[in-house]
Order: C-alpha cells, then sequence, then structure tokens
C-alpha cells in the first residue's frame, strides 16, 4: 500500500469525521434547548451515580460542559460522591498541545485555559477516573471528540486511569462511520441518558 494511499485515506476519514460533528454538535444544541432536556440530564446523572459507585472513585476528573453537553460539573455529582474524592478540571494547552488535570474545589472557576474553557489555578494532579464527554460514540466504546486530540494524547500517556465517555444517546454512530485509528484511544464505558452503552 502506497505512501500516497494511505494519506488520501485518512484525508477522508478526517473530512467524514468532520461532517459527521457538525451534524451531530447542530443536533445536540438543539436537544439542550428542548423541553425534556432536564429530564435526560437527571437520567444521565442517575446513570453515572450508579457506575461512579462501582468505581469507588477516589479522584475524579471531570470536565466543563460546552454546546450541548450533560454537566458533569461538582454541582450535579458532589452529592453522589464520597466526601473524601477528589476533584479536577482539564487545563488544556495549545503549545505544546497537551492537556492536564488541576485539582477543582468547586469553587467558581477562575481562569480559563487556552481553548477558552473555564478552569482553575490550583495543582496539577493525575485523576483515576475521568469522564470523557463525547460529541459521538460507538458501541465498541470509540468516541468522536472536537478534533483535536486532548483527551485521546492525555489517555495515551495514562492508560492505567480509567476512562469513561459521557454522551447523548443520540449521538451513537458506527464504527463504520467513524473508522477508528490507531491513536484514538477507547473509553472502558460509555454512558448515556439510556444507561450503560459499553
Amino acid at each position: 500500500m502506497s505512501l500516497d494511499f494511505l494519506a488520501t485515506d485518512t484525508t477522508l476519514i478526517a473530512q467524514r469525521r468532520a461532517q459527521l460533528r457538525l451534524e451531530l454538535l447542530a443536533r445536540r444544541e438543539v436537544f439542550a434547548c428542548a423541553p425534556h432536556f432536564a429530564t435526560s440530564e437527571a437520567a444521565l446523572l442517575a446513570s453515572l451515580e450508579s457506575v461512579l459507585q462501582q468505581l469507588e472513585t477516589q479522584c475524579l476528573g471531570l470536565y466543563w460542559p460546552i454546546r450541548g453537553e450533560f454537566n458533569a460539573s461538582l454541582l450535579a455529582l458532589k452529592r453522589h460522591l464520597s466526601p473524601d474524592t477528589t476533584l479536577a478540571l482539564p487545563f488544556a494547552q495549545r503549545a505544546p498541545l497537551q492537556m492536564h488535570y488541576r485539582v477543582w474545589d468547586g469553587a467558581p472557576t477562575t481562569v480559563r485555559d487556552e481553548c477558552g474553557i473555564p478552569s482553575v489555578d490550583a495543582s496539577p494532579i493525575v485523576p483515576d477516573v475521568v469522564l470523557v464527554p463525547c460529541v459521538g460514540f460507538t458501541r465498541t466504546g470509540h468516541r468522536l471528540g472536537f478534533g483535536a486530540g486532548y483527551f485521546d494524547r492525555w489517555m495515551a500517556a495514562h492508560p492505567h486511569v480509567t476512562a469513561v465517555g459521557v454522551a447523548w444517546s443520540f449521538c451513537e454512530i458506527t464504527d463504520e462511520d467513524l473508522a477508528p485509528q490507531p491513536h484514538d484511544q477507547a473509553l472502558m464505558v460509555v454512558v448515556t441518558e439510556q444507561g450503560v452503552v459499553s
């Protein structure tokens, strides 16, 4: 197989993912404004509660919700966690392209990372469980994100960490649609408002 063919194949996959991303984000943003959004959010919270209780999390990596994502912040989850559970928020950097987690006490965020997402100015920490937002997901635990690769890079560097995907059920796609690549990191499980998917 020639390098030219591989490059073309990779380009086609990237284009297909970009189109999928646009379609799913549009659907998600409409869904976030729908009357039944609060009910779906409560159902997803209950699903996550069950999973997190089984994992006995010591340090939970959350994320700041954007563009119709489930709100996995302290306000939604703290009452379902052990009082001893440490919480953390990611901080993304553009140069070099990387992400790390910082301890979060649940207070209002004080800074924005280099992608403009709220975070905190606190000590770095490596969670034992992280919640990973998904634009799309497959039954085999692969995800479609925003395309920058922050979470994939972080998970590849921390293979011992349990990664729990968080998604809305209507964002399920097939492996054929996604065409998982070697750099794509599989999630341990994906949780939606309809329960555990993979």
